[in-house]
């Protein structure tokens, strides 16, 4: 159960499925269609979405690249989170959004694993949050140029390193996309 008070609510954190960041990443197809039925299934079950986007020197604010994929649309009443940084939290009002849902679990998905969902995950269990990892709902782009290991093996030890974590009064999970409740 998390550590944050009076917020027993759960929220779908949507990261960076932008059309420059899933051109490059493994199994974006699959992983856009997993993410698009969670989105719907929390939007059927009263769940917000909550939408993240990266903008920096290589991913420009405004340009092509930058707009989330065609097949995820974000309603006006969903919250919209830029970010510059890897955690979704830092620098943004990513907290506040989620304080004022009483939100106190987020359920996570989209890229990139190694980068800005890493982040995002231990950004939110050091602040008290309940993390979901949907296991076959995050990808990565293939960094092995620069001594990463190949994306699939980056996307399963993050998998398996979460689902290893553990902290006072928190839980940390990895479940499938087929398998996640948003009841609770």
């Amino acid at each position: 159960m998390t550590t944050l008070t009076d917020r027993p609510n759960t929220a779908l954190i949507v990261i960076d499925v932008q059309k420059g960041v899933m051109q490059e990443s493994v199994d974006s197809a699959a992983v856009i269609e997993r993410v698009e039925s969670l989105v719907s299934r929390a939007r059927d079950a009263g769940v917000p979405v909550v939408w993240v986007q990266h903008s920096d020197e290589g991913l420009v604010k405004g340009s092509a690249e930058w707009e989330y994929v065609p097949e995820l649309t974000r309603h006006d009443s969903e919250p919209l989170i830029h970010k510059i940084y890897g955690d979704s939290f830092e620098g943004t009002d990513l907290e506040e959004v989620l304080a004022r849902g009483g939100i106190g679990r987020i359920v996570v998905t989209g890229a990139q694993t190694d980068m800005c969902i890493r982040s995002t995950i231990h950004g939110a269990f050091a602040r008290g949050y309940d993390v979901t990892l949907v296991e076959d709902a995050h990808t990565t782009e293939d960094l092995s140029a620069w001594g990463a290991p190949a994306p699939h093996a980056v996307i399963a030890h993050t998998n398996m390193y979460w689902a290893n974590q553990s902290a006072p009064g928190r839980t940390a999970s990895v479940v499938p996309a087929a398998e996640v409740d948003f009841s609770g």
